[in-house]
C-alpha cells in the first residue's frame, strides 16, 4: 500500500482523487489552539458540467485551484483541518466556470461529513451541545443544524401498546404549555414510549385519541402515582386496564405525613428540639427493623439506651405525635406485607388524635383503596418511569436547560435511542 493510501485511511477519508504531496503536514495555531494542518489537492476529470450538463471533451479546460479548510475530526487530541485544494474547470459552452466536488464535505460547506457523523453519534451520550461542539471545532448552533439533519423525526405508532403502562411526570422547560410534562413508558421493559410537553386531563385526552381503539383496548394494567386526572384518564380512554398505585408513593405519602408532624412538634418542644432533628431516621424506620438488643450511649442521652428507648422517649412526648406514629407503622406494615384487610382496618378505624397531616394522607387512601388491591395483587412497580425521570433530570442539569421543548424531547429521544440516525443523512454518514 502506497504513503498515500495510508494517509487516507489514517485521516479516514473516503476519496481516491486525492493527491498528498510530500510536504503535507503542519502545525499552526488558531485562536492559541494548535491544530494539524493536512494539505492536499482534489483533481480528477469530470464526466460533464454541472452547470449546462453537457458532457466533457476538449472544451473544457482546466482553471486554477480554490482552497477549502475543512474542519474533520482531531488526530491524537488535536484539532485537525484539510487544507484542500479542488480543480476548477472552465466550460466553453456556457462561459461558466466551476469546482469538483467531493464525498469528504457537502457543496458550500466547510466541516468534513465524518466531523458531522462524529457529532451525531456524540449526542447520544449524556453531553452538553457546548462540549460536544468545543470537542468538535464547532458551534453549538451547528451542533444543533447537524441533529435536526442526521435524525429522523419520531414517528408514533397509533396501533400497538404494551400491556403494562407507567405515567408519570417531570418538571418541564419554561417554554411548554405545562409546568409539567407527561412520561409514557412501558412498565415491564421500562422502554420510554413517548413523552407530551403538558400533562393536563384535557392534552392527554387529545394526545391518546391518537392510538387506535384496539391498541388502547390491549392494555391491562397502568401505573401511576395518586394523581386523580391520571385516574380520569384511564377510565375514559383505556377501557379494559386496572389502576396499579406505585407502592413507593404509598409509602412517601405516609412518611412525609409522619416527618412533617415530627418537625410541627419539635418546634413546641424547644428543649427537645436537637433530639428531634438527630433521630429523625429512627422516627421514620420501621418497627420492626429497630435495635431492641444493643444498648450504647446516643448523643442528646445521659444513659445507655437501645434505638426503640430512642425513638419511645420521643413518641411520648406528645400525644399527638404517639398516636399518629403508631398509624404510621401499621399502615407501612400493611404496605410492606401487602395485608389489605389490616390496611383497611386501619383506615377506617384511627384514632381522631392524630396529625391533621396523616388525616390527609388517611382520606387520600381512602380514595384510592380499590386501586390499591391491585397494587397488593401484582408486582408490577414505577421504578422504571422513576428511573428514566432521573436520566432526564440528569440531560437538563448537563445542558444547563433547555429554551425548546421541541430541542428537549429530541434529545431525551436520540440519548434514548428512540430516535436513530438517518441511513443517508448525507454522503458519508454511516448508521448506529
Amino acid at each position: 500500500m502506497s504513503n498515500q493510501n495510508y494517509i487516507i485511511n489514517i485521516l479516514n477519508l473516503k476519496e481516491n482523487n486525492l493527491i498528498f504531496k510530500e510536504n503535507f503536514y503542519s502545525e499552526c495555531k488558531i485562536k492559541d489552539i494548535t491544530h494539524k494542518i493536512f494539505e492536499a489537492y482534489l483533481s480528477y476529470t469530470p464526466t460533464c458540467c454541472p452547470k449546462c450538463g453537457v458532457l466533457f471533451d476538449n472544451k473544457f479546460e482546466k482553471h486554477g485551484f480554490i482552497t477549502s479548510n475543512i474542519k474533520i475530526p482531531d488526530v491524537s487530541g488535536f484539532k485537525s483541518i484539510l487544507k484542500l485544494h479542488k480543480q476548477r474547470f472552465l466550460c466553453k459552452h456556457c462561459n461558466k466556470a466551476f469546482t469538483l466536488s467531493t464525498n469528504i464535505v457537502n457543496y458550500g460547506c466547510f466541516i468534513s461529513n465524518n466531523t458531522k457523523h462524529k457529532i451525531a453519534v456524540d449526542l447520544i451520550k449524556k453531553r452538553s451541545e457546548k462540549d460536544i461542539a468545543l470537542d468538535n471545532n464547532v458551534s453549538p448552533n451547528t451542533v444543533e443544524r447537524i441533529m435536526d439533519s442526521y435524525y429522523e423525526k419520531q414517528t408514533l405508532y397509533k396501533y400497538h401498546l404494551p400491556e403494562v403502562l407507567s405515567f408519570d411526570e417531570f418538571k418541564s422547560v419554561k417554554s411548554a404549555d405545562g409546568a409539567m410534562s407527561f412520561h409514557m413508558c412501558d412498565g415491564i421493559t421500562g422502554q420510554t414510549i413517548d413523552i407530551v410537553e403538558d400533562r393536563r386531563l384535557d392534552k392527554l385526552i387529545k394526545y391518546f385519541f391518537y392510538y387506535d381503539y384496539k391498541a388502547r383496548s390491549r392494555v391491562k394494567f397502568i401505573i401511576i402515582d395518586m394523581y386523580s386526572p391520571y385516574v380520569s384518564l384511564i377510565k375514559k380512554m383505556f377501557p379494559n386496564a386496572s389502576i396499579i398505585i406505585d407502592k413507593f408513593h404509598l409509602t412517601q405519602l405516609i412518611s412525609r405525613s409522619l416527618n412533617k408532624t415530627r418537625i410541627m412538634i419539635m418546634k413546641k418542644h424547644k428543649k427537645h428540639h436537637r433530639k428531634f432533628k438527630r433521630y429523625w431516621r429512627l422516627i421514620l424506620k420501621s418497627r420492626d427493623e429497630l435495635d431492641v438488643s444493643r444498648w450504647k450511649k446516643f448523643v442528646c442521652f445521659d444513659y445507655l439506651m437501645t434505638e426503640v428507648d430512642v425513638v419511645n422517649f420521643l413518641i411520648n412526648l406528645d400525644v399527638e405525635l404517639r398516636e399518629t406514629y403508631y398509624i404510621y407503622q401499621d399502615l407501612l406494615y400493611s404496605l410492606k406485607n401487602k395485608k389489605y384487610d389490616l390496611l383497611t382496618k386501619t383506615l377506617n378505624n384511627y384514632n381522631k388524635n392524630i396529625s391533621t397531616y396523616m388525616k390527609t394522607s388517611v382520606k387520600t387512601l381512602l380514595e384510592f383503596l380499590p386501586f390499591i388491591k391491585n397494587t397488593f395483587n401484582n408486582n408490577y412497580h414505577n421504578g422504571y418511569i422513576e428511573g428514566n425521570n432521573n436520566f432526564i433530570k440528569v440531560i437538563k442539569r448537563i445542558a444547563f436547560g433547555f429554551r425548546s421543548f421541541r430541542r428537549f424531547k429530541a434529545r431525551i429521544m436520540i440519548c434514548k435511542g428512540l430516535i436513530k440516525i438517518k441511513k443517508t443523512a448525507n454522503a458519508n454518514a454511516l448508521t448506529v
